[in-house]
Parts: C-alpha cells; structure tokens; sequence
C-alpha cells in the first residue's frame, strides 16, 4: 500500500507550497505569505448585514448600509474576502485573464471562510455565466471554477447550466452603474428547475452590484426561495446598486 503522507511531503520538497500572491515558498497550500497577508485587505466585521459593505465604526449585529436600508437589494446577503485594490487586483486579474486557474482553491478557500454565516442551507451553488462568445476567447469561466471548488468543500451541489447568459453584453469595466443595469437587462436566463431552492452565487468582484442584482432578480422570478452572494473582492469605491 502507497504511503500517502510520506508522498505527499517528498512532493512537497519537489514542488512546496507558494505564496497565491508573490509566489515565494508558505508551509501550506492555499494561502498567502506573512508579508502578502499583510497588504491584503480583509473584509470582515462590522459590515453590512445584507450588502457586506464594511463599517467604519462598530455597529450592532444585523445594522444596515444606508443604500440597503433605502433600497434592499433582491439578494438577502453578500460577502466578499477582500477589498479590490491594488494588492487584490493583480491575483484576480492572472485568475481571471492570466491562465491561473490554480488560483481557483485558493480562493474558494478564502471564500467558504468569509461566507461561513450564509453557506449553511444552501442548495445550490450557481456561478455568474459567460456568454458563449466571451467564454470561447477566454477559455474558462472563472466564475464556474470557483463555484466548482466551493462545492467541493461545502458537499453542496454546483449547478453551472442552471443559468446562462443568453445576450452578449458589452464590457462592463467602465461603464456607469446605471449604464451597467442597462447593459445586462435581459442577459440571463434560467435553464433549469430551481423552484423553493436556496441559491449561492458566485462571482469574482462586485463593483457596483449590478451583476449580481440582474442575476439575482432572473433567479427569484424563476422560483429560487433565496439569493445569497459569495466573491472573491469587492470595490469599496463604488456603492452597491
């Protein structure tokens, strides 16, 4: 019989761990160096019960964002691991652009963390679609692959074609928020039966929300009891909707 721990540390030696950021050698897979843990910048608590927009001032358990308390978004909760800036970008963008997809663990890791309150009763995991023309040029839907590997961790189903991108919509890095709501209106559609489900959707950032709020409002029409949102990063500079 294989010993499989002695394997895996001869491999270890071959090939050890690195970094996700700067690729120097870390004792475990799936995370970052001390220097690049860091820069990076972690949301967590106090934020927004329902957006997860982080707080400046500690606030009481299920306090509201003020966009939130004016207008409640279609989803019920959204989580994000870190803020998208400098330090962020440069890892999204090689996972998204620049063929890293064995950045995909890694971040389903961080995310599974950072969405621990709103994975449970979950039952199903949908990632945010490309239409079929961008995917051709891009190869993979980075979006997939995370929903892919958080169902791995959580044993909770990934359904990748319950929703698909049906109009090819133009860029959307820099459009305005409601040039974005514009450009995905009618984009997606749902391709299978999601009725009384709980959803979790995945995407890799939410800038200002209109992604995930077209998705979600497709998603709820269609049936699903929930929308809950999970992404790697988040722009604090702009405001959700």
């Amino acid at each position: 019989m294989v010993n499989l721990s002695a394997f895996s540390k001869i491999f270890d030696l071959l090939l050890p761990p690195r970094c996700a950021a700067c690729q120097e050698i870390v004792l475990e897979n799936k995370t970052l160096c001390a220097p690049c843990w860091a820069d990076a910048t972690f949301i967590s608590a106090p934020f927004c019960d329902c957006c997860g927009l982080p707080f400046e001032i500690d606030v009481t358990k299920g306090a509201l964002c003020l966009n939130c308390t004016k207008r409640p978004p279609p989803f019920s909760k959204s989580r994000t691991v870190f803020s998208y800036d400098d330090f962020s970008k440069g890892m999204i963008l090689s996972f998204k652009h620049g063929d890293r997809c064995d950045l995909a663990p890694t971040f389903a890791a961080m995310m599974a963390r950072s969405g621990a309150d709103i994975i449970p009763s979950t039952d199903l995991i949908i990632p945010i679609p490309l239409h079929w023309r961008r995917l051709g040029m891009r190869k993979y839907n980075q979006a997939a692959l995370l929903a892919h590997e958080i169902s791995k961790i959580t044993q909770i189903p990934s359904c990748p074609n319950s929703l698909q991108r049906i109009r090819h919509t133009q860029v959307q890095g820099h459009l305005s928020r409601m040039a974005r709501q514009r450009n995905l209106q009618g984009a997606f559609q749902v391709q299978k039966d999601i009725s009384g489900k709980s959803i979790l959707l995945i995407d890799d950032v939410l800038t200002t929300g209109a992604t995930l709020i077209n998705a979600s409002k497709i998603l709820l029409k269609s049936g699903a009891s929930e929308v809950r949102c999970l992404s790697i990063a988040r722009s604090l500079h702009n405001k959700t909707r």
